[in-house]
């Protein structure tokens, strides 16, 4: 009794709509929940492509961008493990205290992944995001729903579906199933959790929008989403070479305001008030529209987390570079009075002249 209670109309569609509604629709024009099995084999396919991008294409590009891996020095063999449960008491070991802290210290470094693997992920979301970003703009351009959100909801459910946003949704479900399987051998970083929540958030927010033929809303959702994070992985990617430097806070910079303006700007003023204020022109609120939108605050919520960390590193960048420009010059002016206090006494060249003619 409890599959067909998960299937109740009431549970999913709005007061009046029964799933036979969505039965006008032919089968190529009507979603149905068993597409979704389409998303696990498109997950495990974007994980073995992407051991292929990351160990025989990143590599090579890597290298073009001046990307070097540092040299580490390996941890000797293991102590006795006496020692290294209590470093703080005496043993008859000849192991000091600073050495065994150098050992901890050096198998840590063990662990930390290199700039190529960095790079590698770095790139691999790239080119996705690029992709889809590219190949969702230019499948809803001409949209109606693109330019009038009403439309989002206007002759719902009966919204046919074509083959482009059944690939556009397969494919993008697909990739986030493959970020989640690979969660636990990534780069481990400090949003960790923020990034599993944001992961499943998504995953779910999918396939119900999928299943309740949400579709023309969820995908401006995966197009706004796409299109700061080309920018950041991009960012990412020449922050990893060694003579991008430049380039790489111009690209951090763009990315910061296009998130800024989709995440805290667009999204809640555009989204978010069509799923809330402008579907209620169409129906009354029910289960399926709560849970849908508690989906979406998840996100926001995670936006509003992230927007957080952007200005907070903005803010730490500006200061540095005011702090720098401070340090360079007084340092300059040392240089300077050091470099007259020599020419007083001697008549030789000063060392520091290159630096003066800067």
């Amino acid at each position: 009794m409890l599959l067909p209670d998960v299937w109740r109309e009431d549970y999913w569609l709005p007061s009046g709509v029964t799933w036979s509604d969505m039965e006008r629709l032919s089968d190529s024009e009507r979603p149905r929940p068993r597409d979704l099995f389409t998303a696990p084999p498109l997950a495990l396919g974007f994980v073995a492509l992407r051991y292929v991008f990351e160990r025989f294409v990143a590599p090579p590009m890597g290298r073009c961008l001046g990307v070097n891996d540092r040299v580490t020095v390996g941890a000797p063999p293991l102590p006795k493990a006496g020692v290294l449960l209590h470093p703080e008491e005496p043993t008859s070991s000849t192991k000091t205290q600073r050495q065994i802290q150098t050992w901890f210290r050096l198998r840590r470094n063990q662990d930390r992944p290199s700039q190529t693997t960095k790079f590698g992920e770095a790139a691999w979301r790239f080119f996705f995001y690029l992709s889809a970003f590219v190949g969702g703009l230019s499948c809803l351009i001409d949209r109606r729903w693109f330019w009038d959100h009403r439309e989002c909801w206007r002759e719902y459910p009966v919204q046919p579906m074509d083959s482009a946003l059944y690939w556009y949704y397969m494919l993008e479900l697909g990739f986030y199933g493959s970020l989640l399987l690979r969660i636990s051998v990534d780069i481990k970083r400090k949003d960790f959790k923020e990034q599993v929540i944001h992961h499943l958030a998504t995953i779910f927010l999918l396939s119900f929008s999928y299943c309740a033929n949400y579709i023309r809303i969820g995908t401006l959702v995966m197009l706004l989403h796409d299109s700061s994070d080309i920018l950041l992985e991009s960012a990412k990617m020449f922050n990893y070479g060694s003579a991008w430097k430049r380039t790489r806070d111009l690209l951090f910079v763009a990315f910061a305001l296009v998130f800024l303006l989709t995440r805290l700007v667009i999204f809640p003023n555009n989204i978010l008030h069509t799923t809330l204020v402008l579907s209620m022109e169409v129906f009354r609120p029910f289960p399926g529209y709560y849970f849908f939108n508690v989906l979406l605050m998840v996100l926001q919520a995670l936006h509003i987390f992230w927007a957080a960390l952007i200005i907070r590193m903005i803010y730490k960048f500006l200061k540095g570079k005011v702090r720098t420009s401070h340090d360079a010059k007084h340092s300059l002016e040392k240089i300077k009075t050091e470099n007259f206090k020599s020419t007083k006494t001697k008549k030789t060249k000063s060392v520091f002249s290159p630096v003066l003619m800067l």
